[in-house]
């Protein structure tokens, strides 16, 4: 008889447990399904990109530059659902930004250039890396949409700047120089030696 008085005790006190345990887990998912909507609040409302041509020459470009314009477009297009639309979204921009250093316009095709698009890459991969983390930091991936805003404004600035520069024409004699100033064309500064000099063994 005392054995199935403590059996049954020790079945009402399992019972209870559970119960709890269960409340405890619906309840702490109910908090993480609220925290993860207000970074995804967070991150929609962050999520503004300059899509469009900020300068004359950067407008230009897009009918010579794929790669740019593709980026661009995909720029374009706000991902709307949840969390794993922008990560989503983040993947495929990485992917089109490592696509603009492998096909660079002649024209741009400049160490200032090449430097803006490294930083520009870097940041689109850092965004990238930050919106696929298991605790999305999402104070960091709006700062980061902001500094790749920088990024794309600085980038368009400095091909506006080429195109400036290539339209000022050069002065007389100007274009000598420059060929002297090459150093790819120089002469090589090696000593000439006399094939009469004895040689010493």
């Amino acid at each position: 008889m005392k054995y199935k008085i403590a059996v049954f005790f020790s079945l009402v006190f399992l019972l209870l447990s559970c119960k709890n345990d269960n409340q405890k887990r619906i309840a702490e998912n109910k908090k993480e399904m609220q925290k993860r909507e207000v970074i995804f609040k967070n991150i929609e409302k962050g999520w503004v990109f300059y899509d469009t041509p900020v300068t004359e020459a950067s407008e230009k470009s897009i009918a010579s530059w794929n790669e740019w314009r593709i980026f661009l477009a995909e720029l374009a297009l706000k991902p709307k659902k949840s969390i794993g639309a922008f990560q989503q979204k983040s993947k495929a921009l990485s992917k089109k930004v490592m696509a603009l250093n492998t096909n660079i316009p002649y024209e741009y095709n400049k160490p200032q250039i090449k430097s803006r698009i490294s930083t520009l890459i870097t940041k689109v991969r850092l965004l990238d890396l930050f919106i696929h983390l298991d605790n999305i930091p999402d104070k960091k991936v709006i700062l980061l949409v902001s500094e790749i805003n920088l990024e794309l404004v600085s980038l368009q600035r400095q091909m506006d700047k080429i195109v400036e520069k290539s339209r000022i024409p050069l002065e007389e004699g100007e274009s000598d120089l420059l060929k002297m100033m090459d150093t790819t064309r120089a002469i090589p500064n090696t000593p000439v030696i006399d094939p009469n000099l004895p040689r010493v063994e």
